[in-house]
């Protein structure tokens, strides 16, 4: 049998372990942006909120015209390390100098700031994509086996929710130590959460590296990237089960990253709250997730990736929805909706990336070929876009509902009701119907266990007839 069938052997602990990891540095950052960098932008470097909107709308758009050029380039990378580690390795020390560049307020010249955070917003993306999408490109190559994929991811998350918790842990002992300025916390987080996001990466290759060594058959044999890359975009969104797997996922990233991106005004400006609360709010959140993962993937060797879906998001659309109707001083209340999303957010993470390599899987049987950079890029470039549009919408609606800025070295304004409205809004019932859609696209969407049996069996005896 061809070593590109042996990835259904069971992955052991460290391999999975040190896979996980990789995620560790990414979702750090990623984490403090979405949680942070609005509010950073409108009540510490002191930007009208459509302005910080359009700058992470210019940023993630830039980041998604990257996704499937990077994709692309790491299939057809050649390499002794394999095709996905060099992108990795040498990306990880820019990818961290660049997020520690966001923090700092070179000046209060409005112009001058908005073109600095756009250059490194851009660069920074970039960086990120060269690292993150290689990495999240080796689950196929690490292992074909249905329920260790899921398994795989579950490590994977783990460390990607830990990272958010640790991202909000270490913002909550910052913000205590340095209560009295503003521009020194999130200078001090930058660098501290840009020094522990980079060494991970570096685990994730030595950990890893000896198992894709055996699977890189196509890298060697099956050169499949040389096709023009409107040609892969053809195949790619030919894939039917691709098409659903996408809009599962950004539904569920746009109801993750709306709520986390409006989580600060939300606490802040309509509980009326102390800023330290806020980082107390999302570790419920992330929390709850992290404890969560290992339980849905448990239950999804029982029942299936669809059916855990479902019931993570019917508990997370009512949360949501709660959140709506919240009033200030019903802190308890706050806390248990913020759990109860928790269990949601965990599906999030599981599911749409335990999808993707099955959908890998039928575009091989379909063509004979493995593009696992094309899919992910294309995944990850949707998914991109339409956060950029609806961070941007975000920070429009609450220009245009009348939010105030902070003045740096000032305290916050109390905001007009139409903004708080606006804040309500963009946390309840605009994230809650992205979920509904999610769902009813994860209803039809085609791959069980069963069909992806089907789909091993017939491509092992294909197999064994180049073979013989």
């Amino acid at each position: 049998m061809n070593n590109n069938y042996i990835e259904t052997e069971k992955l052991n602990f460290w391999t999975k372990l040190a896979y996980g990891a990789g995620d560790l540095g990414p979702a750090m950052c990623a984490n403090v942006q979405v949680f942070f960098l609005l509010y950073f932008f409108t009540n510490v470097a002191g930007l009208p909120a459509g302005i910080a909107g359009s700058i992470l709308m210019i940023g993630k758009i830039s980041d998604a015209i990257n996704d499937p050029i990077i994709g692309v380039m790491s299939d057809r990378t050649v390499h002794p390390w394999g095709r996905r580690y060099p992108w990795m390795v040498f990306g990880a020390i820019p990818f961290g100098i660049l997020f520690f560049l966001q923090w700092i307020v070179p000046t209060t010249n409005q112009s001058v700031l908005f073109w600095y955070y756009v250059v490194i917003a851009v660069l920074f993306n970039l960086a990120y994509t060269i690292v993150n999408l290689p990495y999240a490109a080796l689950t196929p190559e690490l292992t074909q086996d249905y329920n260790e994929r899921t398994s795989l991811n579950s490590f994977r998350f783990a460390f990607s929710i830990g990272g958010s918790i640790l991202s909000l842990v270490i913002a909550q002992l910052i913000f205590s130590i340095f209560k009295d300025n503003p521009i020194q916390q999130y200078l001090v987080l930058g660098i501290v959460c840009a020094i522990i996001a980079v060494l991970p990466i570096y685990w994730c290759f030595f950990g890893t590296r000896k198992r894709t060594l055996s699977h890189n058959r196509q890298q060697e044999e099956d050169n499949n990237t040389n096709l023009p890359i409107v040609e892969q975009i053809r195949i790619a969104f030919s894939n039917g089960p691709f098409l659903f797997v996408i809009g599962i996922y950004l539904c569920s990233w746009l109801g993750v990253q709306l709520t986390a991106s409006i989580l600060p005004y939300f606490v802040i400006n309509w509980m009326g709250l102390p800023e330290a609360t806020f980082p107390q709010v999302a570790i419920a959140v992330q929390g709850t997730a992290l404890i969560m993962l290992f339980v849905w993937s448990f239950v999804s060797k029982k029942v299936g990736k669809k059916a855990v879906y479902f019931m993570g998001l019917c508990l997370w659309i009512i949360a949501q929805g709660g959140l709506f109707f919240i009033q200030p001083g019903q802190v308890s209340l706050m806390y248990f909706l913020a759990v109860m999303a928790g269990f949601g957010v965990s599906t999030a993470y599981l599911v749409p990336w335990s999808m993707i390599p099955d959908v890998i899987d039928l575009d091989e049987l379909n063509t004979g070929k493995r593009r696992e950079g094309i899919f992910y890029s294309f995944m990850v470039f949707l998914q991109k876009i339409g956060l950029a549009i609806g961070l941007f919408l975000v920070g429009l609606a609450l220009d245009i509902a009348g939010f105030i800025e902070t003045i740096p070295g000032e305290a916050p304004p109390t905001q007009p009701e139409s903004a708080l409205l606006a804040v309500r809004v963009a946390i309840g019932p605009l994230p809650t119907i992205f979920l509904i859609v999610g769902l009813l696209l994860a209803y039809l969407y085609p791959i069980t266990r069963e069909v992806h049996d089907q789909i091993l069996l017939k491509l092992r005896e294909r197999n064994s007839i180049i073979d013989n």
